[in-house]
């Protein structure tokens, strides 16, 4: 039966459609085109740093300004060319099939820092926009990632009770403002969340002003530690 579906159903790139070897992988092309965070990269957030690994914690600019309500962090790659296109897929397209491939790269770059089994929380999204696209890309990712690492999956430990502003066109300043007090522990499912390690999970991190609103609700229900973790991370050239 496999064969037979395998000969109907040949494998495609998830990217562009043509032809590859396995399910849910991407093309050699695709693959070039796709830029995967490597080598040494800030704690806190995943963006990549120069320089060489040398053992300790590096951090960017940005971790060294803001104040982070979190432990560590990572993303699987950079918000631009193909992964860019893949995540505005995922996000806006319809494409729910992509959280399986995108579950596997965020496994990958999350596993060297997670030294226990934490709880898989996406960050929510506002009732009207889950009306809109009809589901919350960060719930698939989390979904699927829980699935790969065999941990906890919580998606509806947090609410987003007020509809807050897109981060389009706003400043650092502005994305924060918007974001305060817009995520809170769910009444009654956010006590999952107390004295638990969090992973928290979102597709795109670029100022880090909707994790650090999750992250405060996570540590208002009694989170004993929290990670984060997207699909993507927005950052300067390097």
């Amino acid at each position: 039966m496999q064969t037979a579906l395998a000969l109907l159903y040949p494998p495609q790139c998830v990217s562009c459609g043509d032809p590859v070897e396995s399910d849910f992988g991407l093309c050699g092309a695709c693959w070039r085109a796709t830029p995967f965070i490597e080598g040494v990269v800030c704690d806190l957030c995943g963006a990549p740093l120069p320089g060489e690994d040398d053992g300790s914690n590096a951090h960017c600019d940005d971790c060294l300004t803001l104040d982070r309500p979190w432990k560590r962090g990572r993303s699987a790659l950079l918000y631009r060319e193909n992964a860019r296109r893949m995540v505005l897929a995922l996000k806006h397209g319809d494409r729910t099939d992509l959280a399986r491939p995108a579950a596997g790269w965020m496994a990958r770059a999350v596993k060297p820092i997670l030294t226990d089994q934490p709880i898989i929380v996406p960050i929510p999204t506002h009732w009207t926009r889950l009306f809109r696209r009809r589901y919350n890309q960060a719930a698939e990712l989390g979904k699927a990632l829980s699935g790969r690492l065999g941990m906890d999956y919580a998606p509806e430990a947090l609410i987003r009770p007020r509809a807050t502003q897109t981060h389009d066109g706003l400043s650092v300043d502005e994305r924060f403002s918007n974001m305060d007090a817009a995520i809170r522990p769910h009444p009654k499912r956010g006590r999952v969340l107390a004295s638990r390690n969090v992973l928290l999970v979102d597709d795109v991190m670029t100022s880090g002003a909707t994790f650090t609103a999750a992250a405060l609700a996570c540590q208002k229900a009694g989170a004993a530690s929290i990670t984060v973790l997207s699909l993507a991370r927005v950052a300067k050239e390097t």
